[in-house]
Protein backbone atom coordinates (compact mmCIF):
# COMPACT_ATOMS: atom_id res chain seq x y z
CA UNK A 1 0.00 0.00 0.00
CA UNK A 2 1.13 3.76 -0.60
CA UNK A 3 1.97 4.13 3.10
CA UNK A 4 4.56 1.51 3.13
CA UNK A 5 6.71 2.85 0.51
CA UNK A 6 9.69 3.66 2.60
CA UNK A 7 12.41 5.54 2.06
CA UNK A 8 16.42 4.05 2.12
CA UNK A 9 17.74 5.60 4.85
CA UNK A 10 14.61 4.28 6.93
CA UNK A 11 17.04 2.16 8.58
CA UNK A 12 19.41 5.37 9.90
CA UNK A 13 17.11 6.33 12.58
CA UNK A 14 16.50 9.84 14.10
CA UNK A 15 16.82 10.41 17.88
CA UNK A 16 14.00 12.75 18.48
CA UNK A 17 15.44 13.59 21.81
CA UNK A 18 17.99 15.79 20.58
CA UNK A 19 15.75 16.96 17.55
CA UNK A 20 14.37 20.67 17.10
CA UNK A 21 11.32 20.51 14.87
CA UNK A 22 9.81 23.63 13.16
CA UNK A 23 5.98 22.99 12.47
CA UNK A 24 4.00 25.55 10.87
CA UNK A 25 0.10 26.10 10.80
CA UNK A 26 1.15 24.74 14.49
CA UNK A 27 -1.87 26.91 16.33
CA UNK A 28 -4.38 24.05 15.40
CA UNK A 29 -5.62 21.50 14.38
CA UNK A 30 -3.25 18.78 13.04
CA UNK A 31 -0.28 21.49 12.88
CA UNK A 32 -1.68 21.54 16.90
CA UNK A 33 -1.60 17.81 17.59
CA UNK A 34 1.48 17.34 15.25
CA UNK A 35 3.45 19.98 17.66
CA UNK A 36 2.00 17.68 20.86
CA UNK A 37 3.23 14.36 19.27
CA UNK A 38 6.60 15.58 18.92
CA UNK A 39 7.01 17.16 21.80
CA UNK A 40 5.76 13.65 23.65
CA UNK A 41 8.41 12.42 21.85
CA UNK A 42 11.69 14.98 23.67
CA UNK A 43 11.80 16.78 20.35
CA UNK A 44 12.72 20.74 21.04
CA UNK A 45 10.16 23.16 19.21
CA UNK A 46 9.67 25.73 16.85
CA UNK A 47 6.17 26.99 16.47
CA UNK A 48 4.56 29.10 13.84
CA UNK A 49 1.89 30.28 12.79
CA UNK A 50 -0.47 33.94 12.54
CA UNK A 51 -1.93 33.46 16.36
CA UNK A 52 0.66 34.19 18.52
CA UNK A 53 -1.55 34.31 21.43
CA UNK A 54 -2.73 30.67 20.60
CA UNK A 55 0.89 29.55 19.82
CA UNK A 56 2.35 31.19 23.37
CA UNK A 57 -0.65 29.19 25.17
CA UNK A 58 0.99 25.87 23.80
CA UNK A 59 3.93 26.73 24.09
CA UNK A 60 3.87 27.41 28.17
CA UNK A 61 2.01 24.07 28.24
CA UNK A 62 4.41 21.70 26.34
CA UNK A 63 7.26 23.55 28.17
CA UNK A 64 5.52 21.88 31.47
CA UNK A 65 4.28 19.10 30.73
CA UNK A 66 6.71 17.80 28.11
CA UNK A 67 9.80 19.75 29.72
CA UNK A 68 10.90 20.41 26.36
CA UNK A 69 12.33 24.04 24.90
CA UNK A 70 9.75 25.43 22.91
CA UNK A 71 10.12 29.00 20.38
CA UNK A 72 7.35 30.82 18.98
CA UNK A 73 8.29 32.61 15.96
CA UNK A 74 5.17 34.30 14.40
CA UNK A 75 4.68 34.44 10.81
CA UNK A 76 1.95 35.07 8.28
CA UNK A 77 3.29 32.38 5.28
CA UNK A 78 0.94 34.75 2.35
CA UNK A 79 3.21 37.23 2.53
CA UNK A 80 5.95 37.55 0.13
CA UNK A 81 9.22 36.44 1.48
CA UNK A 82 7.62 35.29 4.77
CA UNK A 83 10.03 31.65 4.49
CA UNK A 84 12.82 33.66 3.84
CA UNK A 85 12.55 35.83 6.77
CA UNK A 86 11.63 32.30 8.87
CA UNK A 87 14.78 30.69 8.03
CA UNK A 88 16.57 33.82 9.12
CA UNK A 89 14.76 34.03 12.11
CA UNK A 90 15.52 30.43 13.36
CA UNK A 91 19.59 31.14 12.16
CA UNK A 92 19.77 33.99 14.26
CA UNK A 93 18.61 32.23 17.37
CA UNK A 94 21.31 29.53 16.33
CA UNK A 95 18.83 26.94 16.32
CA UNK A 96 19.21 23.84 13.76
CA UNK A 97 16.12 22.40 12.45
CA UNK A 98 16.41 18.86 12.54
CA UNK A 99 12.26 18.03 11.71
CA UNK A 100 10.41 20.64 8.96
CA UNK A 101 6.84 19.71 9.30
CA UNK A 102 5.04 22.00 6.10
CA UNK A 103 2.05 22.04 7.85
CA UNK A 104 -0.02 25.28 6.86
CA UNK A 105 -2.40 25.06 4.17
CA UNK A 106 -5.80 27.37 3.02
CA UNK A 107 -8.97 25.97 0.73
CA UNK A 108 -11.45 27.53 -0.27
CA UNK A 109 -14.80 25.58 -1.80
CA UNK A 110 -16.66 26.49 -4.81
CA UNK A 111 -16.76 26.74 -8.86
CA UNK A 112 -13.49 28.45 -9.67
CA UNK A 113 -15.07 31.27 -11.87
CA UNK A 114 -16.10 32.71 -8.90
CA UNK A 115 -13.39 32.59 -6.28
CA UNK A 116 -11.98 35.85 -5.62
CA UNK A 117 -8.51 36.32 -7.26
CA UNK A 118 -6.49 36.91 -4.22
CA UNK A 119 -8.11 34.19 -2.26
CA UNK A 120 -6.50 31.68 -4.97
CA UNK A 121 -3.52 33.66 -4.47
CA UNK A 122 -3.30 32.77 -0.82
CA UNK A 123 -4.04 29.33 -1.59
CA UNK A 124 -1.08 28.83 -4.01
CA UNK A 125 1.15 31.17 -1.46
CA UNK A 126 0.78 29.10 1.58
CA UNK A 127 0.25 25.64 -0.14
CA UNK A 128 2.21 25.50 -2.65
CA UNK A 129 5.10 28.51 -2.77
CA UNK A 130 5.79 28.85 1.13
CA UNK A 131 6.20 24.82 1.19
CA UNK A 132 8.56 24.64 -1.51
CA UNK A 133 10.55 28.08 -0.11
CA UNK A 134 10.55 26.42 3.43
CA UNK A 135 11.80 23.16 2.12
CA UNK A 136 14.53 24.95 0.16
CA UNK A 137 15.90 26.90 3.07
CA UNK A 138 16.12 23.98 5.32
CA UNK A 139 17.11 20.96 3.14
CA UNK A 140 20.36 22.12 2.51
CA UNK A 141 21.52 22.08 5.82
CA UNK A 142 19.79 18.78 6.95
CA UNK A 143 22.28 16.98 3.90
CA UNK A 144 25.24 18.92 5.44
CA UNK A 145 24.69 17.22 8.84
CA UNK A 146 23.58 13.82 7.37
CA UNK A 147 20.43 13.53 9.62
CA UNK A 148 17.13 15.21 9.16
CA UNK A 149 13.12 14.86 8.14
CA UNK A 150 10.77 16.95 6.17
CA UNK A 151 7.22 16.09 6.50
CA UNK A 152 4.72 17.86 3.91
CA UNK A 153 0.96 17.55 4.64
CA UNK A 154 -0.66 16.90 1.44
CA UNK A 155 -3.87 15.18 1.40
CA UNK A 156 -6.00 12.76 -0.24
CA UNK A 157 -7.17 15.06 -2.47
CA UNK A 158 -3.60 14.99 -4.24
CA UNK A 159 -5.03 11.94 -6.05
CA UNK A 160 -7.65 13.01 -8.21
CA UNK A 161 -8.71 16.68 -10.15
CA UNK A 162 -11.12 18.23 -7.93
CA UNK A 163 -14.32 20.10 -9.26
CA UNK A 164 -15.68 22.53 -6.98
CA UNK A 165 -11.77 22.83 -4.78
CA UNK A 166 -9.59 23.00 -8.15
CA UNK A 167 -7.24 25.13 -6.94
CA UNK A 168 -6.46 23.42 -3.70
CA UNK A 169 -6.84 20.05 -5.03
CA UNK A 170 -4.19 20.70 -7.45
CA UNK A 171 -2.03 22.91 -4.99
CA UNK A 172 -2.11 19.52 -3.09
CA UNK A 173 -1.32 17.45 -5.76
CA UNK A 174 2.17 19.88 -6.42
CA UNK A 175 2.83 18.39 -2.68
CA UNK A 176 3.02 15.06 -3.29
CA UNK A 177 4.72 14.98 -6.27
CA UNK A 178 7.13 17.85 -4.77
CA UNK A 179 7.49 15.14 -2.05
CA UNK A 180 8.15 12.26 -3.44
CA UNK A 181 10.66 13.93 -6.09
CA UNK A 182 12.70 15.45 -3.69
CA UNK A 183 13.02 11.94 -1.47
CA UNK A 184 14.06 10.21 -4.42
CA UNK A 185 16.93 12.84 -4.79
CA UNK A 186 18.18 12.57 -1.09
CA UNK A 187 18.19 8.65 -0.88
CA UNK A 188 21.15 7.74 1.01
CA UNK A 189 21.70 10.93 2.57
CA UNK A 190 20.39 10.23 5.81
CA UNK A 191 17.45 12.54 5.04
CA UNK A 192 13.94 11.75 4.43
CA UNK A 193 10.88 13.47 3.00
CA UNK A 194 7.01 12.18 3.59
CA UNK A 195 3.92 12.98 2.26
CA UNK A 196 1.08 12.97 4.71
CA UNK A 197 -2.04 12.56 3.32
CA UNK A 198 -4.97 12.71 5.32
CA UNK A 199 -9.03 12.72 3.97
CA UNK A 200 -11.23 15.07 6.02
CA UNK A 201 -10.09 15.62 9.62
CA UNK A 202 -12.31 16.82 12.28
CA UNK A 203 -10.66 20.44 13.04
CA UNK A 204 -12.04 24.23 11.95
CA UNK A 205 -10.51 23.40 8.15
CA UNK A 206 -13.92 22.57 6.51
CA UNK A 207 -16.22 25.52 8.48
CA UNK A 208 -13.41 28.10 6.91
CA UNK A 209 -13.13 26.00 3.75
CA UNK A 210 -16.76 25.52 3.09
CA UNK A 211 -16.24 21.69 2.72
CA UNK A 212 -19.15 21.32 4.98
CA UNK A 213 -21.42 22.18 1.96
CA UNK A 214 -20.25 19.08 0.38
CA UNK A 215 -21.23 15.80 -0.11
CA UNK A 216 -17.73 14.37 0.52
CA UNK A 217 -18.65 14.82 4.31
CA UNK A 218 -22.39 14.42 4.47
CA UNK A 219 -23.37 12.72 1.88
CA UNK A 220 -23.37 8.30 0.87
CA UNK A 221 -19.76 8.88 -0.80
CA UNK A 222 -18.34 10.82 2.29
CA UNK A 223 -14.94 9.83 3.37
CA UNK A 224 -13.12 8.86 6.41
CA UNK A 225 -13.30 10.97 9.07
CA UNK A 226 -10.14 10.71 11.54
CA UNK A 227 -9.23 13.25 14.59
CA UNK A 228 -6.05 15.52 14.36
CA UNK A 229 -4.49 13.78 17.19
CA UNK A 230 -5.00 10.41 14.72
CA UNK A 231 -3.43 11.81 11.50
CA UNK A 232 -0.88 13.38 13.47
CA UNK A 233 0.16 9.76 15.26
CA UNK A 234 0.27 8.13 11.77
CA UNK A 235 2.11 10.93 9.98
CA UNK A 236 5.15 11.06 12.78
CA UNK A 237 4.86 7.33 12.74
CA UNK A 238 5.73 7.54 8.86
CA UNK A 239 7.69 10.42 9.03
CA UNK A 240 10.38 8.42 11.44
CA UNK A 241 10.38 5.12 9.88
CA UNK A 242 11.15 7.04 6.77
CA UNK A 243 7.96 6.79 4.63
CA UNK A 244 7.66 8.56 1.63
CA UNK A 245 4.25 8.69 1.40
CA UNK A 246 1.46 7.79 4.28
CA UNK A 247 -2.24 8.35 3.52
CA UNK A 248 -4.10 7.89 7.02
CA UNK A 249 -7.19 6.02 7.12
CA UNK A 250 -8.10 2.61 5.84
CA UNK A 251 -10.87 3.74 3.87
CA UNK A 252 -8.75 6.66 2.34
CA UNK A 253 -6.46 4.22 1.41
CA UNK A 254 -8.36 2.47 -0.74
CA UNK A 255 -9.75 5.23 -2.16
CA UNK A 256 -6.62 6.74 -3.74
CA UNK A 257 -6.62 3.77 -5.65
CA UNK A 258 -9.49 4.46 -7.75
CA UNK A 259 -7.72 7.00 -10.24
CA UNK A 260 -5.47 3.96 -11.18
CA UNK A 261 -8.78 2.34 -11.85
CA UNK A 262 -10.81 4.69 -13.43
CA UNK A 263 -10.65 6.80 -16.35
CA UNK A 264 -9.80 10.10 -15.72
CA UNK A 265 -12.88 11.96 -17.02
CA UNK A 266 -14.94 9.13 -15.47
CA UNK A 267 -12.73 10.44 -12.01
CA UNK A 268 -13.13 13.99 -12.52
CA UNK A 269 -17.18 13.74 -13.18
CA UNK A 270 -17.14 11.76 -10.27
CA UNK A 271 -15.73 14.10 -8.13
CA UNK A 272 -17.62 16.86 -9.50
CA UNK A 273 -21.02 14.79 -8.52
CA UNK A 274 -19.76 13.90 -4.65
CA UNK A 275 -18.54 17.53 -4.25
CA UNK A 276 -21.76 19.44 -5.39
CA UNK A 277 -23.50 21.39 -3.17
CA UNK A 278 -26.83 20.11 -1.38
CA UNK A 279 -29.94 21.34 -2.22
Amino acid sequence: MLDRMTHPDASRPLNVRTSTALITGASSGIGESLARRLAAHGADLILVARNEARLSALAAELRGRCHVQVHVLPADLNRPGAAADLHAAVQARGLNVDILVNNAGLGSYGEFRTQPPAEIDRMIAVNVSALTALTRAFLPDMLARGRGRVLNVASTAAFQPGPMMAVYYATKAYVLSFSEAVAEEVTGSGVSVTALCPGPVQTGFQAVSQLHESDLLSGPARLTILSADEVARLGVQGMLRGQRVVVAGRLNRVQTLLPRLLPRAVMTRLIARVQARRH
